[in-house]
């Protein structure tokens, strides 16, 4: 009995020390404009194991990190609606400023960037141990009246500025 449960050890501690460590991967982040300019943003990603484990045993708190995050880089409270261990959902009021002028609306959205919880995570004790990848595969802005910017593998979003039609 106790060899088996050294060989399993064994084996593990082999599997764990060939198999690349790679930590939270971005996969997609929408962001969706309502007309007074807030916005709803859903962001999809994959955790590790180790990482879902520590969510599901309150050891981690996503949703926390993730507000933290959001306010610090938009400078503005956000409210984390959801945050689990493969997607978040987040209302970030006044996202875009609203410009009428002459009949039209302009909306701008505001630059922002990931690359601070890149460069976070490089001095954490652990950065060596794992690989992280903050830039969304993919990023969409979607405004009020349809029109849709997107950005493929970015970790830096510029501002946008848009006329409703």
């Amino acid at each position: 009995m106790k060899l088996s449960y050294l060989l399993i050890g064994c084996i593990l501690i082999v599997f764990l020390a060939v198999m690349p460590a790679q930590a939270f991967t971005a996969k997609t982040l929408t962001v969706t404009l309502n007309g007074n300019g807030d916005a709803q943003a859903d962001m999809q990603y994959d955790l590790t194991f180790v990482e879902q484990a520590a969510i599901f045993f309150h050891a981690a708190n996503p949703a926390s990190l993730l507000q933290t995050a959001l306010q610090e880089n938009l400078n503005r409270p956000v409210t984390v609606v959801s945050a689990g261990t493969s997607s978040a959902d987040v209302i970030i009021p006044s996202f875009a400023t609203v410009v009428q002028s002459g009949g039209a609306t302009t909306m701008n959205t505001p630059a922002f960037s990931f690359a601070d919880a890149q460069n976070g995570l490089k001095g954490q004790w652990y950065a060596s141990l794992i690989t992280a990848d903050f830039a969304p595969q993919t990023t969409t802005i979607t405004f009020p009246d349809g029109y849709q910017a997107t950005f493929n593998d970015q970790i830096s979003i510029p501002s946008i500025s848009h006329t409703l039609s």
